[in-house]
């Protein structure tokens, strides 16, 4: 299962090299603070639609490989294009509907009762006009006015580098007074092809002034 999400990632990014370019359109954002130093900012994000799963599904499929089917064309829209990458979406031969870019990055929020992987729609994707998906386990929501505390490093998003860096975001969020009010994600902008050291990898938290 690891080696499928990471030949999956790797196929989705194809635009990234291993230097760490990439061609994915980055989800867009209003920086309200920053501190490059310690690589934190206060953001905003304004609107973001987002595709989401369950990452303990029960029939074991990744959470990664349902939302990767979704924009590859698993979705409901009149026009019909045949699906044509990547190869480990389906062992059929068959048409889906409407492909759509997928925005980086990919958020995985793992401290709900029910952890869920994200794909950000790119943006002028509407709440209205993005396709319903077919799979019942594939989930559209919107966000609007998400201001979250991140810090951002490099490196792998294993748990040991994640909880470093949360508690680091967790002190400025306690020096800047400012309020946790959601759970925190982390988020992955390259392939796992990409130098650990030239990775660009988030932990995001919501947080209000009190």
């Amino acid at each position: 299962m690891k080696f499928l999400f990471i030949s999956l990632f790797s196929i989705f990014l194809m635009g990234c090299s291993a230097v760490g370019n990439s061609k994915t359109e980055i989800a867009p954002y209003q920086v309200i603070e920053s501190e490059p130093d310690s690589k934190i900012e206060l953001r905003t994000y304004d609107q973001m639609v987002l595709v989401s799963t369950s990452m303990n599904s029960a029939k074991g499929n990744s959470a990664f490989r349902k939302l990767f089917k979704y924009i590859s064309g698993d979705n409901i829209d009149q026009s019909k294009i045949p699906m044509t990458a990547p190869v480990f979406m389906d062992e059929e031969n068959k048409d889906y509907g409407k492909k759509i870019p997928m925005t980086a990055p990919v958020f995985m929020d793992e401290n709900s009762e029910t952890p869920m992987m994200s794909f950000v729609m790119p943006r002028e994707f509407t709440l209205e006009t993005t396709p319903k998906p077919t799979d019942p386990e594939v989930m559209v929501s919107e966000i609007k006015n998400y201001t979250v505390a991140v810090i951002q490093f490099n490196g792998t998003l294993s748990d040991t580098n994640v909880k470093k860096h949360e508690q680091i975001l967790e002190e400025w969020i306690e020096d800047q007074e400012y309020e946790i009010i959601g759970s925190y994600k982390k988020a992955g902008y390259n392939a796992p092809f990409t130098l650990p050291m030239l990775r660009r990898n988030e932990v995001l938290i919501e947080v209000k002034k009190p």
